[in-house]
């Protein structure tokens, strides 16, 4: 999920002379005077005639340049040469090697409704597994069914991966008979955001224009998942082009009220979860894509830190903010999912070697736990339930910190997405098959990449060197703080923290008429363990991750 704001920097100069109507094959002396003269203005600038005709021959030189490199076929997985890296100058890099304690799920038991399972924990259903109480393929068939059962419900999925799934359970339960046993995530279904490839199946971006695109890997996280034993069952929706939770098939529903969408763009992911059609699902993160979701299903989101988790085989939309994580039931069964996936790889350069350390029991009164004070004051909808989480907390003994978030005019900063996005479907814009995207109004893609075409170069540089500030002035914010509380949606942090790249984790903390609300912790980088561990606490103190929609009486 995005939302555009007009940007002042929204047109250039020179880009603009890329525009349709210039793009002619023999362009030398097509870019007059007049053009100059129209398109500064469309730029905020301004240059005297003399400075225009100067400019002349090297505008039509940059003309016939884009001319010949749009010749070259730029496949969506190549990325610019220009990294970027979140870590601030003297960022102190823990040393220490990663270590990872789950809890202990030794009681976990079979219900006598083998329907109950659907909303059983990745730790249980794990535990389950591993003392034999059930098959991996008794478990895979289970979701099978519940997908097939309520997906024409919800819209949440695009391909269901039945045959893989079978298979991979079968190798699963066999390889335990044998005494293999991968860990926690061994036998356990799952399904994935249609943005990243899988052998033999389709990806399709959620997009019309590449319904039918059929990618030959698998990607990172896939091959990670596979590693750790899980089972893929389907391919999850997600809006086109990784935009909201309209796709070529429809709108995927909010399985708390059908009636409603279920947000995106990690929709299907989101949506299967919380009506227990999977364990845990796989989504991504550019601008809300898992918090916004996980908000409005009532599900557990966690968004890793920028460089944490390989982007190799899934699709790109901005470089430098795409991130992925897990949208699970509990805090914990993102940690578990987490651990599988994290990690550094060779075939995505913006991948960091960090530790993971995690440990599910913390003594909340050795930290210091932030909260934005002035943006909880505010006038905004989960108000008070989020007031009231504030107030658990500090019942739990935690004295919160009241901080601000720095000075730096966060929302002028946006279009560096819609910057690179416009550069990932460049190809897309210029062959004119955006008109096959299903959304076609201002505010949705197809209209989005072409009036980026005009953002100046100059400014999406000077824009990053303006994101370098607010990374170095959030590095001392989060010197006073181990954790801090957000707004899911009120105010600047979802956008800041996507630009600076901290990691979050979404969690429900009530209702508000009958549909889930949220709050957002957010933590250090590469301090995932510390935040999951704060969150866990504050979860187990409550009740809200155990509710479910009542699906049957929606269908």
């Amino acid at each position: 999920m995005r939302q555009l704001k007009p940007s002042v920097f929204v047109l250039t100069l020179i880009l603009c002379m890329c525009f349709k109507g210039y793009a002619q094959e023999n362009s030398k002396d097509q870019i007059k005077l007049e053009h100059v003269e129209r398109a500064q203005q469309l730029i905020g600038l301004e240059f005297t005639e003399v400075e225009r005709d100067s400019m002349l021959e090297g505008l039509n030189d940059f003309l016939d340049t884009y001319q010949r490199f749009r010749k070259f076929d730029l496949d969506n997985g190549i990325a610019p040469a220009l990294i970027f890296n979140p870590i601030p100058q003297n960022y102190p890099m823990s040393k220490e090697p990663s270590f990872f304690q789950m809890s202990d799920y030794s009681t976990a038991q079979m219900p006598e409704n083998l329907e109950d399972l659907a909303f059983y924990t990745v730790g249980e259903l794990g535990e389950l597994i591993r003392a034999r109480k059930i098959t991996s393929l008794a478990l895979t068939k289970i979701c099978i069914t519940r997908l097939n059962k309520y997906d024409p419900l919800l819209e949440c999925v695009i391909t269901l991966t039945e045959d893989l799934a079978l298979e991979q359970a079968k190798r699963a339960d066999e390889e335990h008979a044998r005494g293999v046993y991968r860990g926690p995530l061994h036998g356990i279904p799952y399904g994935i955001k249609d943005l990243f490839s899988v052998k033999g199946y389709k990806t399709t971006w959620g997009a019309m224009p590449y319904k039918d695109q059929v990618i030959e890997q698998d990607a990172a996280v896939v091959r990670k998942l596979e590693e750790a034993g899980a089972i893929l069952v389907a391919k999850l929706t997600m809006g086109a082009l990784a935009w909201g939770d309209v796709w070529f098939g429809g709108q995927t529903k909010n399985p708390w009220d059908v009636t409603q969408g279920s947000s995106g763009s990690s929709a299907g992911s989101a949506s299967s979860v919380s009506a227990g059609l999977v364990p845990f699902a796989i989504g991504t993160e550019t601008w809300g894509s898992i918090v916004s979701p996980s908000t409005i299903c009532g599900v557990t989101g966690l968004r890793p830190t920028f460089g944490r988790v390989s982007r190799a085989g899934a699709m790109a939309l901005s470089w430098s903010m795409d991130k992925i994580g897990p949208i699970c039931r509990t805090v914990e069964d993102c940690a578990i999912v987490f651990n599988a996936i994290y990690g550094p790889d060779s075939q995505d350069p913006s991948t960091i070697d960090a530790p993971f350390h995690y440990t599910p029991e913390v003594n909340l009164q050795d930290l210091r736990i932030g909260y934005l004070e002035k943006d909880f004051a505010s006038d905004y909808p989960f108000h008070m339930n989020d007031s009231l989480t504030l107030d658990q907390l500090r019942n739990m003994g935690v004295t919160l910190i009241p901080i601000q978030l720095p000075d730096v005019p966060i929302g002028d900063l946006s279009f560096i997405l819609e910057a690179e996005a416009a550069a990932v479907f460049d190809a897309l814009t210029r062959s004119n098959r955006d008109s096959l995207l299903v959304r076609q109004i201002k505010n949705a893609w197809p209209n989005v990449f072409r009036q980026s075409r005009f953002i100046p170069a100059v400014e999406y540089i000077n824009a990053n060197r303006v994101r370098s500030v607010l990374i170095h002035a959030m590095d001392i914010i989060m010197q006073d703080v181990d954790v801090y509380l957000a707004p899911s949606w009120a105010g600047d942090n979802l956008l800041l923290t996507n630009l600076t790249g901290h990691p979050c984790v979404v969690l429900p903390n009530g209702f508000n008429e009958g549909t889930p609300t949220s709050v957002t912790f957010m933590g250090r980088l590469f301090d995932e363990g510390t935040l999951l561990g704060v969150v866990k606490a504050y979860q187990d103190a409550t009740e809200f991750h155990l509710k479910h929609p009542a699906l049957g009486e929606q269908n």
